[in-house]
């Protein structure tokens, strides 16, 4: 685009839409010049907090009387692919809150629709920019943990509690899109159990194992009753090991420089014994960075590129593939099921 100055505009002003006005508005090549929203109240309030808005109650409005390049969704998950889709056909680009929508044939659609009409789409995976999770994909691909065995997830607090989707939608999408991320991979197969005791049919919690290719195998465990919040990634390597916490004081990383040894057993030749190997651990300096404001500048160069590489409409589509089938197999008590072959639920 030759454009110096792109017009954002942001459907959505609850919770997290007014985030993305923020980190918008503070890029010069930026300009958020329209806001919808179907409540008033919450046009209300950013229009106090950002007096230069135009604010439309109907999106499909401010799709036809603005002058805007790109348009950011954070409205609720069961919205995504109506808006998304009034968005592509009126030819703006796309920033979209994870996860990209419900189910892989809704996302195909939105992925076809996006390369026929030659615009952006891209899913708000903000973790994907996280300096912290950053670092884990260089030490990944340098190889410093040697073979990567497992990897393993907690995300974890008391609420708050979503009505359109359950915890695997909402929590999980970001620990699958890391995963994806770091591996370079989609999951092969899942298998997952859960339960819903606060609303039918709306699992609060849930143990998703997941397997990627070269018999690397991933868990996640995400809940809304649980009385710590906990952003947690544990990867384990045979040269050494590491724990992500992204809620840490002195650092988010540790790195740990132990693993597993075979000892000989000199009685018999040949025979050996398994021993841990205990050594140091170091937290290396991260220089933190708001991830919101990371993905707003990427999402940025993507328009200026023409292109993304990172947490495209292909990437999110194959995470919502992933949450498809872990809603299988939740219906089928925990029964492995095989991404390839899952169908929508």
């Amino acid at each position: 685009m030759s454009q110096t100055t792109f017009h954002i505009a942001v459907i959505g002003c609850g919770h997290w839409g007014p985030n993305h006005i923020r980190t918008f508005s503070s890029f010069p090549e930026a300009k958020v010049v329209a806001a919808a929203d179907v409540s008033r109240q919450n046009l209300e309030r950013v229009g106090r907090a950002y007096p230069g808005l135009t604010l439309f109650e109907d999106y499909r409005r401010m799709l036809a009387e603005t002058d805007i390049h790109a348009v950011v969704i954070s409205t609720p998950t069961s919205t995504h692919h109506a808006i998304v889709r009034d968005v592509l056909l009126a030819d703006k680009h796309v920033l979209v809150e994870k996860p990209l929508c419900r189910t892989a044939e809704e996302g195909e659609e939105l992925v076809t629709l996006a390369a026929e009409r030659n615009r952006l789409l891209m899913v708000g995976q903000v973790f994907l920019f996280n300096r912290g999770i950053l670092k884990l994909k260089e030490y990944l691909q340098f190889g410093d943990l040697g073979r990567i065995y497992t990897m393993v997830s907690t995300r974890t607090n008391l609420g708050p509690i979503r009505k359109d989707v359950n915890a695997v939608y909402d929590l999980a999408s970001h620990d699958i899109a890391i995963f994806d991320f770091l591996t370079g991979a989609t999951p092969l197969e899942v298998s997952a159990s859960g339960a819903a005791y606060l609303q039918p049919g709306i699992e609060d919690l849930a143990f998703i194992t997941l397997r990627y290719p070269n018999d690397l195998l991933a868990h996640v465990h995400v809940s809304w009753l649980n009385p710590r919040k906990v952003r947690e990634i544990t990867i384990v390597g045979d040269r050494k090991m590491l724990i992500w916490d992204d809620l840490a004081t002195i650092g988010p990383i540790c790195v740990y420089d132990k693993g597993v040894i075979r000892e000989p057993y000199y009685e018999d030749y040949g025979q050996f014994q398994l021993l841990a190997r205990e050594g140091d651990i170091s937290i290396p300096r991260i220089q933190l960075e708001e991830p919101l404001k990371a993905q707003a500048r990427y999402f940025l160069d993507g328009l200026r590129r023409g292109s993304l590489t990172v947490s495209d409409g292909k990437s999110g589509l194959a995470v919502v593939r992933t949450l498809e089938a872990i809603q299988t197999s939740l219906a089928q008590r925990g029964t492995p099921v095989s991404i390839s072959r899952t169908k929508p639920a």
